[in-house]
């Protein structure tokens, strides 16, 4: 079980960025094919820009071609919160770190198998971390 943390808009303006704030306490999208992590070919882990929850693995990462980072599974599900999201005229499950509540993106059952599932995650609200040796 994820032990949840909670921190008011105030705190989290003193710890991140003005983009991961817009992105992850206020649910933005960064534009497509501007992220760090779009292209990257890292090994590792990503963990949560917010909380260093570790959410994704390099190898379930793969190119869906979107624009964003996209991975067929994220390292547990217990890591993760779903949320209904029907903005923009949209039905969309939106994804979340659990420990923290920052958003990262979205789940579409558009990915490769296993899994069919593609985790479309802004990279602003990732840290990439090499695997210790």
């Amino acid at each position: 079980m994820v032990e949840k943390i909670s921190e008011n808009p105030e705190e989290w303006k003193e710890k991140l960025t003005p983009d991961q704030y817009e992105i992850c306490v206020n649910h933005g999208t960064e534009p497509p094919f501007s992220g760090k992590y779009n292209n990257t070919k890292l090994e590792g882990h990503f963990k949560c820009v917010c909380c260093g929850e570790e959410l994704f693995s390099s190898d379930a990462k793969f190119d869906s071609g979107s624009g964003w980072p996209s991975f067929w599974e994220p390292v547990s599900e217990e890591k993760i919160e779903y949320v209904s999201d029907t903005a923009y005229g949209m039905v969309r499950t939106e994804v979340n770190c659990k420990k923290c509540g920052a958003h990262l993106g979205h789940v579409f059952d558009d990915g490769p198998k296993p899994t069919n599932q593609r985790y479309c995650i802004n990279s602003v609200s990732l840290q990439h971390e090499k695997d210790q040796e």
